[in-house]
């Protein structure tokens, strides 16, 4: 069974700055093409921040265009989410997302992000 352990989240005064890291354990018998970081604030719909592919496209949210960056180290299946220039309506909890190739998704528990002074 596929796991993803993120860690990273937490306190941070507007402006600021974050790094999120989720990596993939357990049993993986199918390579992972897209992975990514949805996020979900209190009252609102889960929305899509960041997708990074298995060739390195990515693609990002209109309102984190220029200050959130995706990467991901394949070997060991890991994804980052560097979140920059945060602003308190980036308050949420953030998740990261895995797609096999066997168009199988895995998702995280999630980890809170709070911008506030």
């Amino acid at each position: 069974q596929v796991q993803l352990v993120e860690s990273g989240g937490g306190l941070v005064q507007p402006g600021g700055s974050l790094r999120l890291s989720c990596a993939a354990s357990g049993t993986i018998f199918y390579s992972i093409n897209t992975m990514g970081w949805y996020r979900q604030a209190p009252g609102k719909q889960r929305e899509l921040v960041a997708v990074i592919t298995k060739g390195g496209s990515t693609n990002y949210a209109d309102s984190v265009k220029g200050r959130f960056t995706i990467s991901r180290v394949s070997a060991s299946d890991t994804v980052y989410l560097q979140m920059n220039s945060l602003k308190p309506e980036d308050t949420a909890v953030y998740s990261c997302y895995i797609r096999n190739s066997a168009n199988r998704d895995y998702w995280g528990q999630g980890t809170q992000v709070t911008v506030s002074s």
